[in-house]
């Protein structure tokens, strides 16, 4: 294989090769930091969240996953979440959220995002597990007869799954440190039985060899004019109902955690006074929130709580990123053609092109539009200020005739464009109806009678009926045409990207769109994929099938997205 640039190489090497081979000595040597933690008996850190949910656990268990790498020791990271879908494929956006999807194919919950792209934990499907997997897997069991006529319960059946999912992590990822996180908040019902899998499990591993870390919420109240712990009593309380003990909180506040109010949580929920923890909104970037536990001693309570001496977490790197994310020296305005109004629905994309700026010391200021809008009062109205437009993925025909009017927009006025997944299919279709002449060409998932079906379904789709984890996903190589935009900012002639689509690029329409100038810069290695469309005479107009947004972390930022908001500076 040919391989890319020093740091985008090494990204690649960690999420890719470490994803297909669950992990070795060699591969762990690449990482950018020295690995010099003796093996010796697993720890364990579990996250709970009390009283609301959104409180941060995932950015929090990311964030001392970064200061513990950076001690030296081998971390993993995993995520209970309780409701009963068996994975978020299915959800909608608007509920959930993006769907993160792995190197290994697996969709998960977005807060597998956090972890890859704070720390070099090897994810695999194993790291993501909600309560349909393990009520599925009991219940495959029961049917084969595994429990031996036994009566199928909640404990011990559900509860052995759920420990025996930590171990199955533990194995794939052979970590010194295993940060698991628990999604819901703390009194849920269908967390309950997460919660009691725990209580079990550190009776079992030994209260020395695992810590319970309660994420909770310490309201500022503005008509009494102070900060309220009994929210935080509370939930603590139904921990210990259970008998779960924390032996740190970490205190999510807009206000300073003052010694007095430390004091009263200290207390009240049976907390050592150095195990209570400010985690103030940071005030840029998420990115900062690493830096903010450090200084308030985190990983040292964490490294002492497990008699590990270690030198300081080593964060210079680090903090010049987070610098250049917060002191940027440009500023530029990219459009994102949404069809989905929650924000988190386009986490990794927000995310990549925040990596990409602080590269470019440039900050970014995303305008998110509604592809409706763009249908009812066309284009010009809403983009004719930006400098950069980006159509993500998506589902369903809402709003694909206002992408593809924004597709058109960036490519008649040269304004930088990328496409992700269905972008790429979007700006097919607009380049097959306006360059082409193909009237009334489109995806057959729009319009399955369209005359030109220039975007199709796959041919390993077409017999599929079930819809939960039967897309193309996860890690496919790319290979790269040569003189193109595509390879240039790349560096390499074969990458490889994590895909998340059903429909593709029609071969019957290859030559006629590369006869009116469209360049096909990337395809399967076989070359019987269109992976990456591209035109020339543009400043940077690239569509991809697949989701790179994946791939990006504040310290490697992904090349594609680098090249696009480094072409948007120059517009």
């Amino acid at each position: 294989m040919t391989h890319a640039p020093h740091d985008f190489k090494n990204h690649f090497e960690v999420n890719f090769l470490q994803n297909i081979i669950h992990s070795n000595s060699e591969s762990r040597a690449r990482f950018s930091f020295e690995i010099f933690y003796d093996p010796r008996t697993m720890k364990y850190i579990f996250v709970t969240g009390g009283v609301v949910s959104s409180l941060g656990k995932g950015l929090a268990s990311a964030s001392l996953g970064t200061l513990l790498e950076r001690r030296g020791l081998r971390v993993a990271l995993q995520k209970f979440d309780p409701y009963l879908n068996v994975d978020p494929g299915t959800m909608n956006p608007l509920q959930h959220g993006e769907v993160y999807v792995l190197a290994d194919g697996a969709e998960t919950d977005l807060d597998l995002g956090h972890y890859e792209r704070f720390t070099n934990s090897v994810l695999t499907r194993a790291n993501n597990v909600t309560s349909g997997q393990i009520y599925e897997s009991v219940l495959s069991k029961e049917r084969r007869g595994d429990y031996l006529g036994k009566t199928v319960q909640v404990i011990p059946h559900i509860t052995n799954e759920i420990k025996e999912c930590i171990r199955r992590c533990e194995e794939v990822t052979n970590p010194d440190i295993l940060i698991t996180e628990i999604g819901g908040t703390t009194g849920d019902i269908e967390g309950l039985p997460f919660l009691e899998a725990i209580r079990q499990f550190i009776l079992q591993v030994g209260p020395e060899n695992a810590i319970l870390i309660h994420v909770t919420l310490v309201p500022f109240i503005k008509a009494a004019g102070e900060l309220k712990t009994k929210p935080t009593q509370q939930s603590v309380a139904k921990l210990r109902e259970i008998g779960l003990q924390p032996q740190v909180l970490l205190c999510r506040t807009e206000q300073p955690l003052e010694e007095e109010v430390r004091e009263k949580l200290s207390l009240h929920c049976n907390v050592p006074l150095d195990g209570v923890i400010e985690a103030r909104d940071v005030e840029h970037s998420i990115y900062e929130f690493p830096l903010m536990l450090q200084k308030e001693g985190l990983d040292e309570k964490v490294c002492r709580l497990f008699a590990i001496n270690r030198p300081p977490a080593q964060m210079e790197e680090w903090r010049k990123v987070v610098q250049r994310i917060i002191h940027p020296q440009h500023h530029i305005q990219i459009a994102i053609i949404s069809k989905y109004e929650l924000q988190d629905a386009y986490k990794s994309i927000y995310e990549s092109l925040t990596h990409a700026g602080g590269a470019h010391e440039c900050g970014i200021s995303v305008i998110v539009i509604d592809a409706e809008d763009i249908e009812r009062d066309g284009p010009e109205k809403y983009l004719k200020n930006v400098d950069g437009i980006l159509v993500p993925g998506g589902f369903g025909e809402r709003g694909s005739e206002g992408k593809i009017a924004a597709t058109r927009y960036a490519r008649e006025q040269q304004v930088p464009f990328l496409g992700l997944c269905l972008g790429m299919q979007i700006a097919a279709i607009e380049f097959a109806r306006h360059v082409c002449g193909l009237a009334g060409a489109n995806s057959t998932e729009f319009d399955p009678k369209t005359p030109h079906p220039v975007i199709s379904l796959l041919e390993t789709q077409k017999e599929v009926s079930e819809k939960g984890g039967s897309m193309r996903l996860g890690i496919w190589q790319t290979l790269l045409k040569k003189e193109s935009q595509a390879y240039a900012a790349y560096g390499c002639s074969e990458i490889a990207e994590r895909h998340r689509h059903r429909f593709e690029f029609n071969n019957a329409y290859r030559e006629q769109f590369e006869a009116a100038g469209l360049i096909i810069s990337g395809t399967s290695l076989d070359g019987t994929l269109v992976e990456m469309i591209e035109l020339p005479h543009h400043p940077w107009f690239v569509a991809v099938q697949f989701h790179p947004e994946f791939q990006s972390k504040p310290n490697a930022p992904h090349p594609l997205f680098k090249a696009f908001v480094g072409s948007a500076m120059k517009v």
